[in-house]
Parts: C-alpha cells; structure tokens; sequence
C-alpha cells in the first residue's frame, strides 16, 4: 500500500465519521482506481488492506443487475457417481443472483442435508468454498453446498447488504432472494427439508443471522463467523459504528429468536468487534439462558472459549467460540482460500456438528 493510498483511506473513514457519506464515497472510489490488489489471507494482510475492510464492507449502491444472461440452472435430477459443483442463477421478482452449487457423490438417493454459506466482501463462491473446505466435507459426510454470489452491480466490493433496512426483513431484498434460492435448489435437488442450514462470513454472517430472522421456518440453524446481529444497523453511519464496538440489534431483551445459532469471532478482530458475537448469541438464545463456558486449546494452534447456551429443558439453543488471538477470518480455514486462519478450531466441521443435532423439527 502507498503512503498516498492510506492517506486516501483516512481520509474516506473521517468523512465517514463526519456524516458527509457523499464525499467518503467519492474518496473511497478514487483510492481503490488507483490500486486492486488481490486479496490476500488476514495474517499476512497489511494494516491499510484492514482499513480499508473497515469501510469497504458497510460501502454499497444500489444498481439493477440486469446486464449478464443468466447462466442455466441446476438439473432437476441428480446423477449418482462424483461430486459435482454447479453453476447457476436464481431470478425473481427480489432480483437475481449466480451461484455455485456443490452435489455430492450418491445425491438422489435418498434426502440431504442443504448448507447455505455466505460469503465475506471482496470473495466469490469458489474463494469462499477453497477457504472453508465445505465441498470435502459435503463430500465426505453427505450433503448439498449452495454458495450465493453477490454481484459488483448489487455492491461493489461484492458484500451482502446486511446494513441496508430494505435488506432486513422478510419478503423484500436479499433476503427474499436468498430464501428464493434456497427454495428453487431445495425443489430442483432431493433435499431433506428439515435440516437447511445457513451460514456466513462478516457480511455474509451478518446476512445469515437476517435470514435466520426472517425465515425460522426455512433455516433449521444458523452460522455466523465474524459477523452481526440483525438489525445492528439501519444505515452507512451505524453500520460502522456497530462494526467498531457492537450495534443495536433487534432483539435486545430477554427473549429468544428459536433459532439454534453458532457464533465464531476472533478477539482480535479489528473489523467487527467481538461484541457483535456475543449480541449475535444474546438474540438467539436470550439473556436468561443457562451457560456452561470451557476454555479450550486446538493442539499447536489458537485457545479458545467455547459457550454452550441451554434453554431450560436442557436443549442447546447457541454456542459462542471466541477464538483467542484471532483476527477476522474463518478460523481453521485453508489458505487456498481468502480471509482464513488456519491456527483456529474448524469453524466448518464445528458448525457442521452443530447443524446435523439441530433438524428443523426441534427447532421448531
């Protein structure tokens, strides 16, 4: 990074700050013109590539995506033989997205599990599938991978509008879409209905706590990894207020969402701050739950705490893996893939383990 492309950033966050959106839209845009690098994995990133996140991830437009023919569709049948990963479209009246679509040797023969996984900003769905290795392990255990796309159109550094209240509710934007897409994946595949799953990274966490909101009845369980609660933020200036110390999500009482969630968050992550984790747990399994806390260690890696959150019949409704040392990235993820952290606990078995012991018909 140049000495001039920080300054630029500095000056783009204190605009920010100052509430002048426009020009810090402007200062943004006119940074990243002179400079694209590809990303990179969190711990070698340096600290503008950081800074930049800080403001990238809450920067988003609205532009119709209406330019590229949609790709096809997947099969309406599945073929039993090697795994597969697909490419797709799902259109509807919310708009239209691609995704990447992973079928596992032996689909058809019987129901599987559906995950949904959300990608992070600046990341695509062959990215995010290389870093969280979510195909070998739908290979392995048996179950569908669908990975929505978000397009430049929809937000130029490829975030999920989580921040945006027409991106929040039921019935309305990107998450109408997203539940849109699982639906048409979910009829086109033989997908157990009981056990869909979504989960995410940063924006994409954020978005799958939205989605767990919006549509319990579709998701049996939700994921998220560095990311916020729903409804955290309304706009620009909160989003980044709540990305730097915890916003104002909606449930903030003692009740409970119902949706069984696993949070993953680095202390040491500087782009969301790890209060937003704990906020994330608070909306799902209330402030009144009963909490077992151990203090755990990955052999040669990172400690962490884990925290099991029961509701009184003894049910495990959330846990929170605070990951000591950790920075904002997919914690035991692989380095072919962006924003990872190899030293942590598995995120992706984790929240696997967590998803198949909540099926839809406990959750609900």
């Amino acid at each position: 990074m140049t000495p001039d492309f920080q300054q630029m950033m500095r000056n783009a966050a204190r605009l920010t700050r100052s509430g002048d959106l426009r020009a810090a839209t402007a200062a943004i845009q006119a940074a990243l013109a002179g400079t694209a690098p590809a990303p990179a994995p969190v711990p070698a990133a340096p600290r503008a590539m950081r800074a930049m996140a800080d403001v990238s991830d809450v920067l988003a437009r609205e532009v119709p995506d209406t330019n590229a023919p949609a790709p096809p569709g997947p099969a309406a049948n599945d073929a039993p033989g090697a795994g597969r990963f697909i490419a797709g479209s799902h259109s509807d009246a919310a708009g239209r997205r691609d995704f990447k679509l992973y079928i596992p040797p032996g689909a058809g023969q019987r129901a599987l599990p559906l995950v949904v996984m959300l990608h992070g900003c600046t990341q695509n769905p062959d990215d995010f599938a290389a870093g969280t290795a979510m195909n070998e392990l739908a290979a392995a255990q048996g179950f569908y991978v669908l990975y929505p796309a978000q397009s430049q159109q929809a937000n130029p550094q490829r975030c999920w509008n989580w921040f945006k209240h027409n991106h929040q509710a039921r019935g309305r934007g990107e998450p109408a879409l997203l539940a849109g897409m699982t639906h048409e994946v979910m009829t086109a595949h033989t997908v157990d209905a009981d056990r869909v799953y979504v989960a995410g990274l940063s924006a994409g966490g954020a978005m799958a706590a939205i989605l767990g909101n919006a549509y319990p009845e579709l998701y049996a369980a939700v994921g998220v990894h560095s990311g916020l609660a729903a409804g955290s933020a309304t706009d620009l200036p909160s989003a980044l207020g709540a990305m730097k110390g915890g916003g104002n999500p909606l449930r903030t009482s003692g009740s409970a969402s119902g949706v069984a969630t696993i949070v993953f968050h680095g202390d040491a992550d500087t782009t969301v701050h790890p209060a937003n984790g704990q906020q994330v747990v608070a909306a799902s399994a209330g402030r009144g739950s009963s909490v077992d806390v151990e203090q755990l260690a990955t052999p040669g890696g990172r400690a962490h705490t884990r925290s099991v959150h029961r509701a009184p019949d003894g049910t495990v409704v959330a846990e929170h893996w605070l990951v000591h040392g950790a920075a904002h990235a997919w914690s035991g993820g692989s380095a072919r893939g962006s924003y990872t952290d190899a030293h942590g606990p598995d995120a992706s078995v984790e929240m696997l383990r967590f998803f198949m012991a909540h099926p839809r018909c406990q959750a609900h």
